[in-house]
């Protein structure tokens, strides 16, 4: 099946201008891929509706004077629905992880708000995330084309099968975990991605029963049926067979968006963070630091940070460790560096506990290796400066990440038990010395992720996508049809 590339028109400049209304999951690794989605739409003259919170909108970044004419902040109140949630908790970053089904029971709350909006401002289009199951009907019965935006990748995607297929799996025959540790029928092609026993048990467990009273399962089912069209964080490029595949599953176009590589921002004026961090990391010779950072949202065990650090003391490798506690997460979820840590390894070690500029970061020409939790945007960051990756997936996603990149020869997965997740200082040090030093098979991956570099950095690339996106929406808009 054909994916839909439509080419750049002459009169895309007179074209009639529409009005796109955003609603992202409140989760900052999905509202940060629709803002930066938002700002390529505007760019055109459209106007964006970007909803959320109050105060997610308040701590996204700031807009350029010349959107802020473009891009209307739509702020609905998150619904008080449940004890669990703390004051001020409006995104998935403020509550432990075990909370998020709590986050998403006060998140359906929010359908009376947004329809009244949608009622009242009747946009073009809605582009809208997997959570609100309930949302394709209202759109459709007041008459609003309806785009689903998944922000990771197509291989996630396509392993589940077909929109129905979610939803069945949801109800009256569930997923049997044994079945996703192989890769599905539907997927005619050789390859290793499956999810390892133990990850897909943790993400069923979450996914099927939860305190909000939908599963994930249903609710992403629920989205892509309920769309018009299909729009994914993916370039063909990179991994057009499992994209093939996709669209062959789904009865609905299929959109690639590019990988949306984002711009390392100057700052202006004197940044003290960073000229700290530049300062540390100016000490160290080209290409021998290893950067670790395990996202926002994963919450490694004390187990876990303790053989992390062991590994990271044993590789003898230079490291800059950005260790940040989730604001969400409670002190019995607290986690300690081993005792004397920092002091052993302050000679070639940065432990940094605050905010960490990743992108700067990686751009260094110091670091040489970036040890990650997989999530879709941190390799993304990572490959786009041409960092061989260390890969320690948590969550979701981050497993079939994890296979596909080493699949690609890009990086290498650290070693865990089948059964339980559980790996070693021994497994991390031999990870990293192999990816950041060996001289011998290291450097094939050193190779594949500078050759990557080139993909995955092309803005003039990934911008076409998106313009082809823009161009769809432009042509197959209510409006449109009804002229």
């Amino acid at each position: 099946m054909e994916f839909v590339v439509v080419p750049p028109s002459p009169m895309a400049g007179r074209e009639r201008k529409l009005h796109i209304v955003m609603f992202p999951w409140l989760a900052f690794g999905h509202m940060i891929p629709y803002l930066y989605l938002a700002k390529f739409i505007a760019q055109k003259g459209h106007k964006i509706s970007f909803v959320s919170t109050p105060r997610n909108i308040q701590r996204l970044p700031k807009l350029p004077p010349n959107l802020s004419p473009f891009i209307h902040f739509v702020e609905l109140p998150l619904p008080r629905v449940d004890d669990h949630l703390p004051e001020n908790a409006e995104a998935t970053m403020d509550v432990p992880s075990d909370h998020i089904p709590y986050l998403k029971k006060a998140f359906d709350g929010l359908e009376t708000g947004l329809a009244g909006f949608l009622q009242a401002s009747s946009p073009d289009w809605i582009i809208y995330d997997f959570a609100p199951h309930w949302l394709p009907p209202i759109a459709t019965k007041l008459g609003i084309s309806r785009a689903f935006f998944l922000i990771i990748n197509a291989w996630f995607a396509a392993f589940f099968g077909p929109a129905s297929a979610l939803i069945d799996s949801s109800n009256d025959t569930p997923m049997e975990p044994e079945q996703l540790t192989v890769p599905p029928k539907w997927v005619q092609f050789p390859t290793n991605v499956a999810f390892r026993l133990y990850e897909i048990k943790r993400i069923l467990s979450g996914a099927t029963n939860n305190a909000s009273g939908v599963s994930d399962l249903y609710r992403f089912g629920s989205a892509v049926l309920g769309c018009d069209v299909y729009a994914i964080r993916h370039c063909r490029e990179f991994e057009p067979q499992w994209l093939t595949l996709l669209q062959d599953l789904q009865p609905k176009p299929v959109i690639p968006l590019g990988l949306m590589p984002p711009a390392v921002v100057e700052d202006s004026g004197v940044n003290e963070t960073w000229l700290s961090i530049s300062e540390r990391l100016n000490n160290q010779n080209n290409g021998s630091v290893v950067y670790v950072a395990l996202g926002s949202e994963a919450m490694p065990s004390q187990e876990e940070v303790t053989e992390l650090a062991f590994g990271l003391e044993l590789s003898g490798v230079p490291f800059f460790w950005a260790l940040r506690k989730p604001p969400g997460s409670n002190k019995s979820e607290s986690v300690e560096l081993p005792d004397g840590f920092e002091e052993r390894t302050r000679s070639r070690g940065v432990v940094w506990k605050s905010w960490a500029p990743q992108l700067k970061i990686l751009s260094h020409e110091s670091v040489g290796g970036f040890l990650t939790h997989c999530g879709w945007s941190s390799v993304i960051e990572g490959l786009q400066f041409g960092k061989p990756l260390i890969m320690l997936p948590f969550m979701l996603d981050q497993g079939l990440n994890a296979r596909v990149l080493h699949e690609k020869k890009v990086g290498i997965e650290i070693p865990r038990d089948e059964e339980d997740g559980s790996f070693t200082r021994n497994s991390v040090a031999d990870s990293i010395r192999l990816v950041v030093v060996d001289k011998n098979e290291g450097l094939i991956y050193r190779k594949k992720a500078r050759e990557m570099s080139a993909l995955f950095g092309d803005k003039v690339l990934h911008d076409r996508y998106m313009h082809n996106f823009v161009e769809y929406l432009s042509k197959n808009s209510r409006c449109v049809h009804e002229g």
